[in-house]
């Protein structure tokens, strides 16, 4: 078995470096992918809460407002403070 010059050394390990560059190329798009697909559902789940908090907000202020405060415990007078 003859002993690799040099420049087939290099050659064989340029090639495994394209190899390797042309993988990580993939799975970084893949990634990326991954990552735009996470950012929509981000956005939509984060617009779902806020349409979900105005809901909530417009139901309580149709609440009447003596059912917010609970019957055991009085108002407290603003004067006592």
């Amino acid at each position: 078995m003859s002993v690799p010059s040099p420049i087939d050394q290099i050659a064989e390990r340029v090639e495994r470096l394209l190899v390797r560059h042309e993988e990580l190329q993939r799975t970084n798009a893949l990634l990326q992918h991954q990552v735009d697909s996470l950012t929509r559902e981000r956005d939509a789940l984060h617009a779902r809460l806020v349409a979900a908090r105005t809901r909530v907000d417009a139901l309580l202020q149709r609440l009447p407002f003596d059912a917010t405060q609970p019957s055991h415990i009085p108002p407290q007078d603003s004067a006592a403070s």
